[in-house]
């Protein structure tokens, strides 16, 4: 399973939830479900641009884990 670590790399880089939003052009509510859900699927461009406003590579924002692991199961 992956997992997104958009939250993790965010708050390391100072950037919070509504920052994020509006520097990748999003919807408050999809960065909240990403932070509160990180399991749940993401579309590429979502992640693409996630990663462009935190200067990092998309791989740096997901990691995979074991599916017992899953918070949201």
């Amino acid at each position: 399973m992956i997992r997104l670590k958009v939250k993790e790399v965010a708050a390391e880089k100072g950037i919070g939830q509504g920052k994020l939003a509006r520097l990748a052009d999003m919807d408050i509510k999809t960065v909240r479900r990403i932070y509160q859900k990180p399991t749940l699927p993401v579309s590429t461009e979502t992640l693409d641009k996630i990663a462009k406003v935190l200067q990092v590579d998309a791989s740096t924002l997901l990691e995979s884990i074991p599916d017992e692991e899953d918070p949201n199961a």
